[in-house]
């Protein structure tokens, strides 16, 4: 799978030049905005995409001269969210943060009343791998072991997730078929269920997000493994699941995007604001605290990689025949 963050930005340092030169302003883009801006969340206050709309938020705001208003609008996988902004006027003032989940991973799953490849894409705003987390009671104790028993006993392996197509499932299905294995599946109703449940014993490995972190300091269960190329900053230590298992590299991510046909002036201005706003150092400390790192897109790469990985993800879930629940 060719999607490291490597390959799907470009350093800090060139999109700061970027901001400053290509995405130069029109005259459009320097009239607006005139009013506040709504920032919608597809997700209930607390989660990882809830904060990160929070740090942008008030630097944004700054930034452009006018209120930015987070609007948490959960339901439907996230679907709701976006959609609201999906049909809201192409002006620039309605947008919204995406993730894997409500853009690649989950619209190949179930259909969603909107296109995920025709909105308006202003930039992905950061990125982190997934967690391979264990039981601590499992018998691999590490990252190759526990891939050498999969191969041998891939039918005792329960693998949990946060429901069917979500990324959390669709990274076990991978990681199914790069070993040509079938692990059990266990679909919850979420990130926090299935931490709690792996905690109690009764699954054996989670591909969580970042949220796993401070559960796998406290010793509550053990990080076997990262499923981007590049190790995670977070614990250097961890092996990347790619060095051992060729072609295998997936990442959480989130992004902001606006209706579709906003003109490209506008999300242009908002991706040169945001690329600023990243390069900040406080901002990346911030981030770094909840596990993420900048991975700043120009509008138009943002949108050749959202329709790259829904092919991906088309391509994981016809190969393991899954269906909606």
């Amino acid at each position: 799978m060719q999607s490291s963050i490597s390959r799907r930005s470009t350093s800090l340092g060139i999109f700061a030049a970027a901001a400053s030169t290509a995405l130069v302003p029109s005259a459009q883009a320097q009239s607006w905005p005139t009013r506040p801006l709504r920032l919608v969340v597809p997700f209930p206050p607390g989660g990882g995409v809830d904060a990160v709309g929070r740090i942008l938020a008030e630097p944004l705001s700054q930034a452009l001269g006018q209120a930015v208003i987070v609007e948490n609008r959960a339901g439907a996988g996230g679907a709701i969210g976006v959609d609201s902004v999906a049909k809201a006027p192409p002006d620039g003032y309605s947008l919204s943060m995406v993730s894997a989940g409500n853009m690649t991973a989950g619209p190949v799953v179930r259909r969603t009343p909107y296109d995920p490849t025709t909105l308006g894409f202003v930039t992905m705003v950061c990125q982190s791998p997934l967690l391979l987390v264990a039981r601590n009671t499992l018998q691999a104790r590490d990252l190759a072991a526990f891939l050498a028993l999969v191969r041998l006993q891939p039918d005792l392996i329960r693998f949990a997730s946060g429901g069917v197509g979500t990324a959390t499932h669709l990274a076990g299905e991978l990681l199914n078929l790069r070993l040509g294995a079938r692990m059990l599946h266990i679909p919850y109703r979420g990130t926090a269920p299935a931490l709690t449940d792996l905690v109690a014993g009764n699954a054996d490995i989670f591909f969580s997000d970042s949220s796993a972190w401070p559960m796998v300091q406290q010793g509550q269960m053990r990080l076997l493994g990262v499923t981007t190329a590049a190790r995670w900053t977070t614990s250097p230590d961890t092996p990347a699941i790619n060095s051992l298992v060729p072609d295998f590299d997936i990442s959480n991510w989130y992004g902001v995007i606006a209706p579709p046909e906003t003109p490209l002036a506008i999300r242009e201005r908002l991706a040169a604001e945001i690329f600023r706003i990243l390069g900040r150092v406080e901002i990346r400390e911030m981030l770094g605290r909840i596990g993420f790192e900048p991975a700043p897109m120009a509008p138009a790469d943002f949108g050749a990689f959202v329709r790259s990985e829904t092919e991906i993800w088309r391509a994981v879930v016809k190969a393991a025949n899954i269906q909606p629940e």
